[in-house]
Parts: C-alpha cells; sequence; structure tokens
C-alpha cells in the first residue's frame, strides 16, 4: 500500500499541514516533532510528490539558463563541461537545470516570460555584455540570477568570472620576454565584456612596454573556428606582419593555429600563438601555449551553489567570485 501524506498523518495523528511543514523543514515546527516525522515517514516508505512539494514551497526546483545558441556551441567542451558541473550540481539537490534557446532578436522577451512565470527558481546569464540589459532587468525585478562574467552595473550584483585582465598580461609578458613587439589579437565581438577586457588588457600591456599596436593587428568579430581562420589569413596579408598573435577564445584559436599551419608557417619559430583556453582538437597538431581557465565543470558546480546562497537571503554583494588563470607554456611561442 503507497503511503501519502493524508495516511502519514493519521498514523501520527497530525494534521496533514503539521506533517508537510515537518517534512519540509519549516522552523516553526520543533525539532521532536520534525524528527518524529521524518522517523515514521522513512519507516513507511513515504515519499513527497515533487510537484506538490514545489507547489507548496512556491518552488520549482529548476534553475534556468537562457541561451542564444550558436551552431559552434554544440562542439564547444567548454561550454559542455560548465553545463555538465551544472546538472551534476542541481542534480544532487533532485533539481533540474532547463537551457532555454532563443534567437538574440527573442532573447529579452523570454527572461520577461520566465521571471513573470516564474517558471524558475533562478537564472545563470551567460556571454555577459559591456552594457547588459538582461542584468539590468534581473536586478530590477530582484530576481535571483548568477552572471558568468561581469558588464558595467552600478548596483551590487552576484557574478563568477575569470581575471580577464591577468589572463592576457601574464600572455603578453611571456612574449615580451622573448622578444616580440608586433604582438596581434584575435577577439570575439567587442560587446562581450570578456573581449573587451582582453583586449583592454592587452593594449594596457603594451602601452606600459612603451609599444604601440598597429590596428591592422586587431581583428575582432571571430567567434568560430572559421573565423579564426579568417582573421589569421588577414594578419598574414599585413606588413609588417605580427611575431605573435594572442586569440581571446579557444573555438577561433582552432582556426587561427589552423590557419597558420596551412600556410606553412612554423609556429614557434616565424609565429608564436597563444590562445586562450586550451585546446582539445584532432584539428590542431600542435602543443598549443594557452592561458588556461582551471576547473571547468567546477566553474558550473560553483554557480549552482552561489545561486543557492542567493536564493537563500546572502546579499548579491558577497557572491562575486573572480578565479585566476594560468599560463602554459606550449610549442607555438618562441623567441620573436
Amino acid at each position: 500500500m503507497t503511503t501519502n501524506l493524508k495516511s502519514l498523518a493519521q498514523t501520527l495523528g497530525m494534521s496533514k499541514t503539521t506533517v508537510s511543514r515537518a517534512l519540509n523543514g519549516y522552523p516553526e515546527v520543533n525539532v521532536r516533532t520534525r524528527e518524529r516525522v521524518l522517523a515514521v515517514a522513512k519507516e513507511l516508505g513515504y515519499q513527497a510528490n515533487p510537484m506538490a512539494r514545489s507547489l507548496a514551497l512556491g518552488r520549482t526546483n529548476i534553475f534556468g539558463i537562457i541561451y542564444p545558441l550558436l551552431p559552434s556551441d554544440l562542439g564547444d567542451s567548454c561550454f559542455l563541461k560548465v553545463v555538465g558541473g551544472m546538472s551534476a550540481a542541481l542534480e544532487a539537490r533532485d533539481m533540474s537545470l532547463s537551457i532555454a534557446p532563443v534567437s538574440p532578436q527573442n532573447e529579452m522577451r523570454t527572461y520577461d516570460q520566465m521571471v513573470r512565470g516564474r517558471r524558475v527558481d533562478g537564472l545563470i546569464v551567460s556571454r555577459t555584455r559591456v552594457d547588459d540589459e538582461r542584468i539590468a532587468f534581473l536586478a530590477e525585478k530582484k530576481f535571483p540570477f548568477i552572471a558568468h562574467g561581469r558588464t558595467r552595473f552600478d548596483a551590487p550584483y552576484a557574478w563568477f568570472d575569470y581575471d580577464d585582465d591577468a589572463g592576457i598580461r601574464l600572455a603578453a609578458r611571456h612574449l615580451l620576454q622573448l622578444g616580440h613587439q608586433r604582438i596581434a589579437m584575435v577577439s570575439a565581438s567587442l560587446d562581450l565584456n570578456f573581449a573587451a577586457q582582453r583586449r583592454d588588457a592587452l593594449l594596457r600591456t603594451l602601452g606600459e612596454a612603451g609599444l604601440a599596436v598597429d590596428p591592422r593587428h586587431l581583428v575582432a568579430d571571430a567567434h568560430d573556428r572559421r573565423a579564426g581562420y579568417g582573421a589569421a589569413q588577414q594578419l598574414l596579408a599585413t606588413s609588417p606582419r605580427p611575431t605573435a598573435i594572442i586569440v581571446d577564445n579557444h573555438l577561433s584559436g582552432i582556426g587561427v593555429v589552423r590557419a597558420l599551419l596551412d600556410a606553412g608557417i612554423k609556429l614557434g619559430e616565424e609565429m608564436s600563438v597563444v590562445v586562450w583556453g586550451c585546446l582539445e582538437d584532432s584539428l590542431v597538431d600542435a602543443q598549443v601555449a594557452c592561458i588556461d581557465q582551471p576547473g571547468t565543470a567546477e566553474a558550473g558546480h560553483k554557480m549552482v551553489e552561489m545561486l543557492f546562497a542567493l536564493r537563500d537571503g546572502t546579499a548579491p554583494s558577497d557572491l562575486q567570485v573572480l578565479w585566476q588563470p594560468s599560463f602554459q607554456p606550449g610549442a607555438t611561442v618562441g623567441r620573436a
């Protein structure tokens, strides 16, 4: 015979309300009553109806990501590892992760629908922009969210990020020590906050070394392999061409390295290359020097834990986490 809330309450001689509150950990239920309810529930094999429990608590037991998916995302091992870390952290708490792929023009409408309908308990905002209306909207609505990356926003908000400035400085200073003076950068779209920060970091580092950057050596809007391949071809066509290239994302980094190899460039001798994010791709037969983001799956887990803390009352200003990248030397870097 299946034990439901009504029969459990009858066995205990308590009201359904008291039993429900004891099972869900409400503080007004004293410890002795809660322990008795839990013990009898375990003895009788009682399992709560998850739908009813969610309704009682006013929660969906779902965290969400609204994501303008690009074709390259499905083959992006970094993105999949982060999502895997989030899913694992939620599964451990009997919760789910919902990913809502949207077109860019419908993104804000989807945010509005999610918030007004309380379809999830919290959101993770990815690919943060320099000026991000999504973060302003969620902050105004006081809806729980963690920004995966920072943005320009005056009010305190919760975010998780890697130190873009520190990572680029590590790579640029290493190249400078090897005698490189013409250092190029291949960037993603500069309206993305990480891309803007990484380019700014390179310009500052080179400026501190007394070096000006040839504008032709700064190529943007490279989000995937094909764009990275074209960016490398564009840089090879300049005169004088750069002696080193820093690529600010691993997807276009694959294309950059492949284009240089196809052009017969000896990496580490004729041209040095550093990529943000270590490459795991059979199309690149080289040990590529990289700026490594440690713990990709752990980052997903961390953001979920931060979202729980935010939902449970921790102030957003106390949930701002900056992890440090490291520089990993490779065969693609040598003296100028």
